[in-house]
């Protein structure tokens, strides 16, 4: 069985002041100890790279260095892959697209889960309800 987490995950694991912080940081730390096989997709790791570097984002923003190490460290374990779009994602993506009105916000979503489509990733773990709109996969809300 294989999970992929989204970027909101991530960003709450790094932000010791949101009230997610704890719940975030526990996810992440069971799924670095395996042995369930992690997807992290790279359009959701620049998303948090981007967004935890920010200082109109985060009060305390991770420097580049921080944010990067923190993405080496789940990278390096043995059961964590990083796959990007193979020959099949546009396909998926298209067909995606048709559906629930993807445009705006929801274009970033429809990505993650053509990639999770390609790659055969059922669940995603997310605060995000709006991955909800996607047929075919399953959305676990770790802070729930």
């Amino acid at each position: 069985m294989s999970v992929t987490v989204d970027a909101n995950v991530l960003l709450y694991a790094s932000d010791s002041s949101s009230p997610f912080h704890p719940r975030a940081r526990a996810t992440l730390e069971a799924l670095a100890r395996g042995p369930e096989i992690v997807y992290l997709f790279w359009p959701t790791l620049m998303a948090y790279l981007r967004i935890a570097t920010h200082p109109a984002v985060f009060r305390e923003p991770l420097s580049g260095a921080q944010a990067i190490a923190n993405v080496e460290a789940l990278l390096s374990r043995p059961h964590v892959r990083a796959p990007g779009e193979g020959d099949r994602f546009w396909d998926l993506f298209r067909e995606l697209a048709g559906g629930p009105r993807v445009s705006g916000n929801l274009v970033p979503d429809a990505h993650l889960v053509a990639l999770m489509r390609e790659h055969g990733v059922r669940t995603i773990l997310t605060h995000d309800r709006d991955f909800r709109r996607f047929d075919g996969i399953r959305v676990r809300d770790p802070f729930a």
